[in-house]
């Protein structure tokens, strides 16, 4: 009999104990959040937070991070939103907000290409280092300001908004 290793079991315990929880029920989505690594993608100083619930900090300060914007969401509300986006594998998708490259990988793990907007050069180039690393190649992280959108190449099947937003920029 096999023992899950540490890593494995805190991401079981992350999918049961808060996802499932919040009404994330979709077999795909579930077994999306068992393959891709989260882990992979939180900065290594917070790696030992990548399986909480809480927003974690890229860039900056703890505290400058969130007032920014310039963390990952919660696990929760990243399977949450990527239930609700309901993407099938034919899909184009653009994302604003790459942050750490998380949501491009599993975005592109159920789509079939997605181009992801980051506005800070720093959080951009450690995206496309993450997703390389984790051999995901159908997304494309550019430097830009989301909120102008990508209208040069629209229409998108599905819009991401990997983050925050008074309202819905008028250009998406």
């Amino acid at each position: 009999m096999s023992t899950l290793s540490s890593l494995e079991q805190a991401r079981f315990n992350m999918i049961e104990q808060q996802i499932r929880p919040w009404d994330v029920l979709d077999p795909k989505v579930l077994a999306l959040l068992s393959v891709v690594k989260r882990e992979e993608f939180v900065p290594a100083a917070h790696r030992a937070l990548a399986f909480v619930d809480m927003e974690i900090p890229l860039a900056g300060s703890a505290e400058d991070a969130l007032t920014s914007g310039r963390c990952m969401l919660a696990p929760r509300v990243e399977a949450r939103l990527l239930q609700e986006a309901a993407l099938q594998p034919h899909e184009k998708v653009l994302e604003v907000g790459t942050g750490s490259g998380y949501m491009a990988a599993l975005l592109a793990g159920q789509a079939l290409s997605v181009v992801s907007l980051e506005i800070d050069p720093l959080l951009a180039a450690t995206a496309r280092a993450n997703l390389q690393r984790a051999g995901v190649t159908n997304v494309e992280v550019r430097e830009a300001d989301g909120a102008k959108g990508l209208a040069s190449e629209a229409p998108f099947d599905v819009i991401m908004l990997s983050g925050s937003v008074a309202e819905v920029p008028e250009a998406l």
